[in-house]
């Protein structure tokens, strides 16, 4: 015997209607991504987390922006699958996405830093300037965005490395300090 549906309703207590279903199979497929990732971490009271926008993104936070900011910051914890090149590589690219106002290689005043984080080696660049990477990948098509910051780092781990990316207007960045440094120090494989 069948049930029949009504508009979004399911009338059967033990048979998902198909909104259910695709709901279900998106929850498992998410959680087992989740899982399979392994990167935990803690997120800093005043993130919104957003939907990742590929799946190559674990996790994806705006940062609110500060007083006088036009705009938020954008925090990406991305995943490749045990691939994305070496930690010298993804340090040079962040730092050339950065332009100095002077004219100097960003490479001659970006920070750079390695330590070690819960068990794992974790390599950390802060540089500012304009933003000018590419507005997407492969894209023509370029940022330009002066007084922004980019915070970035390589997080190594038994399944591969994992790539953290925060950019924003400087001033709304540098007010997420603290967070961004907590969050960092929360990071555990599993």
């Amino acid at each position: 015997m069948r049930e029949r549906q009504e508009g979004s309703k399911c009338l059967l207590p033990f048979v998902f209607c198909a909104t259910m279903r695709r709901m279900f199979i998106k929850i498992v497929t998410l959680t087992a991504s989740l899982l399979a990732a392994g990167l935990t971490f803690t997120t800093p009271q005043g993130w919104q987390q957003t939907q990742p926008g590929s799946s190559m993104r674990v996790a994806e936070f705006t940062l609110p922006r500060a007083a006088g900011d036009g705009e938020d910051a954008q925090l990406v914890v991305y995943y490749f699958g045990g691939a994305g090149g070496s930690v010298n590589a993804n340090i040079d690219r962040w730092v050339g996405q950065m332009q100095q106002p002077d004219g100097k290689p960003s490479s001659a005043v970006a920070k750079k830093q390695t330590r070690t984080v819960n068990g794992l080696a974790v390599s950390l660049v802060d540089v500012d300037g304009t933003y000018v990477a590419e507005t997407a990948p492969g894209s023509t098509e370029r940022h330009n965005k002066p007084n922004f910051r980019l915070r970035a780092g390589v997080v190594q781990t038994t399944n591969g490395p994992y790539f953290i990316k925060l950019t924003g207007p400087a001033k709304t960045v540098s007010s997420w300090d603290r967070a961004y440094d907590q969050f960092v120090s929360s990071l555990k494989f599993q």
